[in-house]
């Protein structure tokens, strides 16, 4: 049986076990060096949004090369970031993030802001990413609940393998009591437990042999019971209307002007999804009409 954990922890001791684990496992990621730029953390946070690191880090630093700043971004067409969007996936994400750089340079002078109020204020920007990016980017004391963290939370402090569908108001005020006072060890903690998250208390396979508060973790001391919660979705893909809406989006982005809808017929082969699909894609602005039968990017 493993030992039975702590139930008045500490959170300094959980804290000090953390950040030492961190500072000795943290992945080197460009967006987390000293020199990266706000824009550049907000990049990052958008494409991270549903899709794993390593797709991201070439994506990313492909995108940085060509947009440095919100400005640059900005200064191109929206359809020039879904074409650049590759094949991360969720292609409104690029939509969104050329919204947000053109609203950075229209309302802030170009400048990423840094207060929480500003960052949620922009397009595309929900509390979770609002929060990251003034941590992250600057260093500020603030909630960050991705799904990493709240599956740490709820095994370590909660006792139970996943956490609800949807991040509660006790889930957050357990996080915030847990957050350290001071900000920059807060910002640094809120990436810490992240990280932890991704590497080691993952969600398919949880490397406890290896996790630093695995003595700590009320979850492991409670013999890992399964979790009994509503069923938890499973992201089909094969044969869905977002593979469709892939595959249509594919032979666009790959072209260099307009698209004769012949093409987009031959890129799936069910006549009424495609159809569903090419309006929901008409419909999201990922593409426009050109023509009776010719389409584009934006």
């Amino acid at each position: 049986m493993p030992p039975a954990a702590d139930p008045d922890l500490q959170p300094e001791v959980l804290h000090d076990t953390v950040l030492g684990w961190y500072a000795d496992h943290a992945r080197d990621l460009a967006w987390r060096r000293p020199g990266a730029s706000a824009w550049g953390v907000v990049v990052s946070e958008f494409m991270l949004q549903q899709t794993p690191v390593a797709r991201v880090l070439p994506v990313w630093e492909t995108w940085m090369e060509r947009w440095p700043t919100p400005a640059d971004l900005a200064a191109e067409p929206s359809g020039e970031a879904v074409r650049a969007w590759g094949r991360l996936g969720y292609p409104r994400r690029a939509l969104r993030l050329h919204a947000a750089a053109t609203a950075v340079v229209e309302e802030h002078g170009g400048a990423v802001p840094s207060s929480y109020a500003e960052l949620i204020a922009l397009p595309g920007v929900g509390d979770y990413t609002a929060a990251a990016v003034a941590s992250f980017a600057f260093g500020q004391r603030h909630v960050v609940l991705d799904t990493n963290v709240r599956r740490v939370h709820a095994r370590v402090l909660g006792g139970v393998e996943f956490p609800a569908a949807a991040p509660t108001r006790a889930e957050r005020d357990r996080a915030a009591a847990l957050l350290p006072d001071d900000e920059a060890e807060a910002a640094t903690w809120a990436v810490a437990v992240m990280e932890l998250g991704a590497l080691v208390c993952t969600a398919r396979a949880p490397a406890c042999e290896r996790c630093p508060v695995a003595d700590l973790c009320r979850w492991r001391a409670a013999g890992y019971p399964a979790y009994d919660g509503p069923p938890r979705k499973v992201q089909d893909y094969a044969g869905t209307d977002r593979q469709c809406r892939g595959r249509l989006l594919a032979v666009l982005r790959d072209s260099e002007g307009p698209v004769h809808r012949s093409r987009l017929d031959a890129a799936w082969h069910l006549d009424d999804q495609r159809e569903r699909c090419l309006a929901s894609l008409l419909a999201d602005g990922l593409v426009v009409a050109t023509g009776p039968a010719t389409y584009a990017l934006p």
